[in-house]
């Protein structure tokens, strides 16, 4: 490896490549250890000395504008989505809300409807019996027959003489 390949001094003196089993030099930084790792992965694939440029003024600011653009719309569209599902919810909330309140007085009225049916039941049971009522009225049909007879006397008939 030559000299002018690795800028820290320790990876010239074999701190970082060793033989197999030994520990690299813990002083150096770990940019360090992933800048090798990248060169030598590149190296292995082909990529020699590929060298970025860098950006003129005018062109890293025009970059730059873009990405704060669309940064911005980013987060104002994610910004959206949080409000719109936070107002979902609380609908969602209030809808359950309602339906509790319906359910419990649904409650209310069936259990209003049970202490009147049980009412109307003490009320039957209180009543005399069906069977009971009928024998009233044939007692009464019979007190009637008594005191108005049905056929009232017509005429006097005559009656044959023998």
């Amino acid at each position: 490896v030559a000299s002018h390949a690795f800028p820290h001094s320790s990876l010239r003196r074999g701190g970082l490549i060793g033989a197999p089993g030994t520990r690299p030099d813990p002083s150096l930084p770990p940019a360090v250890y992933h800048w090798v790792e990248m060169r030598t992965k590149m190296r292995i694939m082909g990529f020699r000395g590929t060298v970025i440029k860098p950006l003129n003024e005018e062109a890293a600011a025009e970059l730059g504008a873009e990405l704060l653009g669309e940064a911005t719309i980013f987060i104002v569209g994610g910004g959206c989505l949080v409000l719109e599902y936070w107002r979902h919810q609380a609908h969602q909330r209030h809808k359950e809300e309602e339906q509790r309140a319906a359910w419990d007085a649904m409650q209310d009225e069936v259990g209003r409807l049970a202490l009147a049916l049980e009412a109307l039941q003490a009320q039957m049971q209180a009543a005399p019996a069906h069977s009971a009522l009928e024998e009233l009225q044939a007692q009464m049909r019979e007190v009637r027959a008594q005191l108005c007879p049905r056929d009232p006397p017509s005429a006097p008939q005559a009656t044959p003489k023998e």
